[in-house]
Protein backbone atom coordinates (compact mmCIF):
# COMPACT_ATOMS: atom_id res chain seq x y z
CA UNK A 1 0.00 0.00 0.00
CA UNK A 2 1.46 3.26 -0.90
CA UNK A 3 2.00 5.78 1.85
CA UNK A 4 0.72 9.50 0.83
CA UNK A 5 2.85 12.53 0.94
CA UNK A 6 0.41 15.04 2.27
CA UNK A 7 -2.22 13.47 5.10
CA UNK A 8 -5.06 15.56 6.47
CA UNK A 9 -4.37 16.16 10.12
CA UNK A 10 -6.82 15.47 12.88
CA UNK A 11 -8.39 18.80 13.98
CA UNK A 12 -7.62 19.78 17.79
CA UNK A 13 -11.48 19.82 18.50
CA UNK A 14 -14.10 17.95 18.40
CA UNK A 15 -16.42 17.93 15.40
CA UNK A 16 -19.27 19.66 17.44
CA UNK A 17 -17.36 21.44 19.69
CA UNK A 18 -17.79 24.78 17.21
CA UNK A 19 -21.33 24.74 17.61
CA UNK A 20 -22.98 26.93 17.01
CA UNK A 21 -20.65 29.11 14.97
CA UNK A 22 -19.87 26.16 12.89
CA UNK A 23 -21.69 23.04 12.90
CA UNK A 24 -21.09 19.66 13.44
CA UNK A 25 -22.66 18.74 10.03
CA UNK A 26 -20.60 21.47 8.29
CA UNK A 27 -17.25 20.78 9.95
CA UNK A 28 -17.90 16.64 8.50
CA UNK A 29 -18.73 17.91 4.92
CA UNK A 30 -16.28 20.66 4.69
CA UNK A 31 -13.31 19.88 6.79
CA UNK A 32 -14.50 16.02 6.30
CA UNK A 33 -15.19 15.62 2.75
CA UNK A 34 -14.35 18.54 1.08
CA UNK A 35 -10.96 19.24 2.17
CA UNK A 36 -10.29 15.37 2.36
CA UNK A 37 -10.89 15.92 -1.62
CA UNK A 38 -8.20 19.03 -2.26
CA UNK A 39 -5.42 17.02 -0.54
CA UNK A 40 -6.45 13.17 -2.17
CA UNK A 41 -6.06 15.27 -5.44
CA UNK A 42 -2.69 16.78 -4.30
CA UNK A 43 -1.18 13.88 -3.97
CA UNK A 44 -2.65 12.46 -7.56
CA UNK A 45 -1.32 15.42 -8.79
CA UNK A 46 2.35 15.55 -7.67
CA UNK A 47 2.89 11.79 -7.83
CA UNK A 48 6.07 11.29 -10.27
CA UNK A 49 6.57 14.75 -10.29
CA UNK A 50 9.12 17.15 -9.18
CA UNK A 51 6.27 18.48 -6.91
CA UNK A 52 6.30 15.59 -5.06
CA UNK A 53 9.76 16.22 -3.38
CA UNK A 54 8.67 20.05 -2.07
CA UNK A 55 6.65 21.82 0.92
CA UNK A 56 3.10 22.29 0.58
CA UNK A 57 4.23 26.46 0.52
CA UNK A 58 6.77 26.10 -2.49
CA UNK A 59 4.07 24.25 -4.87
CA UNK A 60 1.62 27.28 -4.29
CA UNK A 61 4.25 29.77 -4.57
CA UNK A 62 5.61 27.84 -8.01
CA UNK A 63 2.36 26.03 -9.65
CA UNK A 64 -0.73 27.31 -11.37
CA UNK A 65 -3.99 25.22 -12.77
CA UNK A 66 -5.02 22.37 -11.27
CA UNK A 67 -2.20 21.92 -9.01
CA UNK A 68 -2.21 25.43 -7.17
CA UNK A 69 -6.03 25.25 -7.37
CA UNK A 70 -5.50 21.90 -4.46
CA UNK A 71 -2.37 22.72 -2.92
CA UNK A 72 -3.50 26.27 -2.11
CA UNK A 73 -7.26 24.75 -1.43
CA UNK A 74 -5.43 21.81 0.50
CA UNK A 75 -3.37 24.55 2.76
CA UNK A 76 -5.77 27.27 2.91
CA UNK A 77 -8.33 24.98 4.92
CA UNK A 78 -5.79 23.75 7.32
CA UNK A 79 -4.81 27.27 7.94
CA UNK A 80 -8.43 28.21 8.39
CA UNK A 81 -9.65 25.12 10.27
CA UNK A 82 -6.55 25.68 13.04
CA UNK A 83 -7.44 29.00 13.63
CA UNK A 84 -10.35 28.16 15.38
CA UNK A 85 -11.12 26.67 18.99
CA UNK A 86 -13.83 26.34 21.21
CA UNK A 87 -11.97 28.42 24.29
CA UNK A 88 -11.37 31.39 21.72
CA UNK A 89 -10.03 33.84 22.78
CA UNK A 90 -12.39 36.96 22.03
CA UNK A 91 -9.25 39.16 21.14
CA UNK A 92 -5.97 39.40 20.04
CA UNK A 93 -3.09 41.24 22.70
CA UNK A 94 0.57 41.66 22.03
CA UNK A 95 2.57 42.50 19.10
CA UNK A 96 -0.29 41.46 17.16
CA UNK A 97 -3.31 43.84 18.45
CA UNK A 98 -0.50 46.86 18.96
CA UNK A 99 -0.22 46.50 14.99
CA UNK A 100 -4.34 46.19 14.51
CA UNK A 101 -4.84 48.92 16.46
CA UNK A 102 -2.26 51.27 14.78
CA UNK A 103 -3.49 50.35 11.67
CA UNK A 104 -7.12 50.20 11.73
CA UNK A 105 -7.64 52.69 14.81
CA UNK A 106 -9.42 49.60 16.70
CA UNK A 107 -10.19 46.40 17.09
CA UNK A 108 -13.57 46.58 15.99
CA UNK A 109 -12.75 48.85 12.88
CA UNK A 110 -10.54 46.09 11.81
CA UNK A 111 -13.22 43.49 12.61
CA UNK A 112 -15.55 45.57 10.33
CA UNK A 113 -12.79 46.07 7.82
CA UNK A 114 -12.20 42.12 7.84
CA UNK A 115 -16.13 40.94 7.55
CA UNK A 116 -17.03 44.27 5.02
CA UNK A 117 -14.11 42.63 3.02
CA UNK A 118 -15.82 39.05 3.10
CA UNK A 119 -19.10 40.22 1.99
CA UNK A 120 -17.96 42.06 -0.52
CA UNK A 121 -15.92 39.29 -2.55
CA UNK A 122 -17.87 38.29 -5.26
CA UNK A 123 -18.44 34.90 -5.86
CA UNK A 124 -15.76 32.27 -3.40
CA UNK A 125 -13.12 32.72 -2.15
CA UNK A 126 -11.36 34.11 1.01
CA UNK A 127 -10.70 37.13 3.23
CA UNK A 128 -6.72 37.47 4.10
CA UNK A 129 -5.19 39.03 7.25
CA UNK A 130 -1.57 39.20 6.24
CA UNK A 131 1.46 40.75 6.94
CA UNK A 132 4.13 42.17 4.17
CA UNK A 133 7.82 41.64 5.25
CA UNK A 134 7.38 44.84 7.70
CA UNK A 135 5.27 43.42 9.69
CA UNK A 136 2.25 46.17 8.01
CA UNK A 137 -0.99 44.30 7.74
CA UNK A 138 -3.38 44.49 5.23
CA UNK A 139 -6.88 43.12 4.54
CA UNK A 140 -7.09 41.19 0.78
CA UNK A 141 -9.90 39.14 -1.01
CA UNK A 142 -8.69 36.24 -2.97
CA UNK A 143 -10.69 34.87 -5.35
CA UNK A 144 -10.97 30.82 -5.26
CA UNK A 145 -8.49 29.08 -4.11
CA UNK A 146 -6.33 32.41 -3.88
CA UNK A 147 -3.79 32.19 -1.18
CA UNK A 148 -1.84 35.40 -0.33
CA UNK A 149 1.44 33.74 0.24
CA UNK A 150 1.65 34.17 -3.78
CA UNK A 151 1.92 37.46 -3.49
CA UNK A 152 5.02 37.26 -0.63
CA UNK A 153 2.95 38.08 2.64
CA UNK A 154 2.82 36.50 5.54
CA UNK A 155 -0.95 35.34 6.43
CA UNK A 156 -2.38 35.16 9.77
CA UNK A 157 -6.15 35.00 9.89
CA UNK A 158 -8.66 33.80 7.15
CA UNK A 159 -12.32 33.72 6.63
CA UNK A 160 -14.00 30.93 4.40
CA UNK A 161 -16.39 32.80 2.01
CA UNK A 162 -17.19 29.84 -0.56
CA UNK A 163 -20.65 28.77 -0.18
CA UNK A 164 -19.90 25.71 1.41
CA UNK A 165 -18.30 26.98 4.04
CA UNK A 166 -21.37 28.19 5.46
CA UNK A 167 -24.46 27.56 3.63
CA UNK A 168 -25.72 24.55 5.62
CA UNK A 169 -25.53 26.78 8.87
CA UNK A 170 -26.55 30.12 7.30
CA UNK A 171 -27.78 29.65 3.91
CA UNK A 172 -26.98 32.62 1.91
CA UNK A 173 -26.48 35.04 5.31
CA UNK A 174 -22.99 35.38 4.40
CA UNK A 175 -21.71 38.35 7.12
CA UNK A 176 -23.58 36.65 9.78
CA UNK A 177 -21.49 33.79 9.17
CA UNK A 178 -18.59 35.54 9.40
CA UNK A 179 -20.10 37.20 12.52
CA UNK A 180 -20.13 34.45 14.42
CA UNK A 181 -16.43 33.28 13.47
CA UNK A 182 -14.68 36.16 15.74
CA UNK A 183 -16.14 33.73 18.32
CA UNK A 184 -14.06 30.99 18.22
CA UNK A 185 -10.54 32.35 16.98
CA UNK A 186 -8.04 31.31 18.79
CA UNK A 187 -5.94 34.55 18.92
CA UNK A 188 -2.70 32.73 20.32
CA UNK A 189 -2.35 30.85 17.28
CA UNK A 190 -3.56 34.28 14.69
CA UNK A 191 -0.86 35.68 17.31
CA UNK A 192 2.20 33.21 16.99
CA UNK A 193 1.89 33.88 13.23
CA UNK A 194 2.90 37.67 13.47
CA UNK A 195 6.15 37.56 14.79
CA UNK A 196 7.55 40.75 13.42
CA UNK A 197 9.53 43.83 15.71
Amino acid sequence: MKTLIYTQPKLPYAPDALAPAISQETIDFHYGKHEKAYIDNLNKLIEGTPFEDMELEEIIRSSDGALFNNASQAWNHIFYFFTFSPEGASEPNGALRKAIDNQFGSFDNFKKDFVEAGVKLFGSGWVWLSADRDGKLVITQKSNAGNPLTDGLTPLLTFDVWEHAYYLDYQNRRSEALEKLWGIIDWDVVGSRYIFD
